[in-house]
């Protein structure tokens, strides 16, 4: 996007300037568009996650005009109830995947397995951590923090071959708390995994 005489230039299109009219192609040509006081735009918003667009500046002072929009926060309470939403969701859906066990068992069929029975459990558990963490989520910087809360993880190297490791490597994860459970059915290995830490 392009910026001139007060006016967002989305596209490229004809200019008439100073009573000269320019075809859609000088935006192709950067040195005449310096000349003709038409600078590169961009645009700064706040995430919109937690915040409403708010009063709008530009700045046209540099080489590049950026326009930006401040921020209005959320109301906390409805961010809440979303996360608690998002949370129930994937609870929900973690249990719908291992329903059919207790199904099969209450027909007289194959007992519902240990580890099957133990990952419920905790499942359970870890949903109702998520609920107690977000009830006390009261500011909008624990709502975004618990959101995108960083993790360490490490991981061994794919060798390329079908094995993985030994050596490793690690990164920084950003993880939304609310749909993350460290539970899973030990037949959900992941060969190249080895910890994921919160920092």
């Amino acid at each position: 996007m392009w910026y001139h005489d007060t006016k967002i230039i989305k596209t490229p299109k004809p200019m008439t300037i100073s009573d000269v009219l320019y075809p859609s192609a000088i935006f192709r040509d950067s040195s005449l568009l310096t000349s003709l006081g038409i600078k590169p735009y961009s645009e700064t918003t706040p995430d919109s996650r937690y915040y409403h667009n708010g009063a709008y500046t530009v700045d046209t002072s540099g080489a590049e005009v950026v326009g930006t929009y401040a921020g209005t926060a959320r109301d906390v309470d409805t961010l809440k109830a979303g996360m608690l939403e998002d949370a129930n969701s994937a609870a929900a859906s973690r249990h719908a995947a291992i329903d059919w066990y207790w199904a099969r068992a209450s027909k007289g069929g194959t007992a519902v397995p240990a580890n099957i029975a133990t990952y419920a459990t905790a499942l359970y558990s870890e949903h109702e951590t998520i609920k107690t963490a977000i009830a006390a989520c009261d500011t909008l910087a624990k709502i975004m923090a618990y959101e995108a809360k960083p993790h360490t993880e490490t991981r061994k190297v794919d060798n390329g071959d079908g094995t993985y490791g030994p050596a490793t490597t690690t990164s920084t994860v950003h993880i939304n708390m609310c749909t993350h459970y460290s539970a899973n059915p030990t037949d959900e290995v992941d060969p190249a995994f080895v910890s994921l830490v919160a920092d």
